[in-house]
């Protein structure tokens, strides 16, 4: 069953943020190819969102929320998002050298 995608604004923040700054950091070739492909990650989502581990930190902070890994090291980034019936909800995409999110990020 497809499901339907709503990225929520804190995650559309991040992924501006990162678009932003790798042509700063790498070039913008890198930068494209980069939002091209977290767009693309995140659209692949609708399809068996559940095979996907949960992430590390979900049940410490006693919510039921996902993690699928986008890039190749050293530019990985973790896409979180939360899973109902029909909606996949990404709740953040944040680079893997990040800290884990606390409620306050969430």
């Amino acid at each position: 069953m497809r499901r339907k995608i709503d990225v929520a604004s804190k995650p559309r923040a991040d992924v501006r943020r990162n678009a932003n700054w790798l042509p700063r950091t790498f070039s913008v070739r890198t930068a494209d190819r980069w939002n091209l492909g977290i767009i693309a990650d995140i659209s692949t989502l609708a399809l068996h969102p559940e095979q996907h581990p949960l992430a590390e930190e979900a049940i410490a902070l006693g919510m039921m929320f996902r993690c699928k890994l986008h890039g190749r090291r050293p530019q990985v980034f973790r896409i979180l998002f939360t899973v109902t019936d029909d909606s996949v909800q990404v709740i953040r995409v944040r680079h893997a050298a990040q800290d884990r999110v606390t409620e306050d990020d969430l």
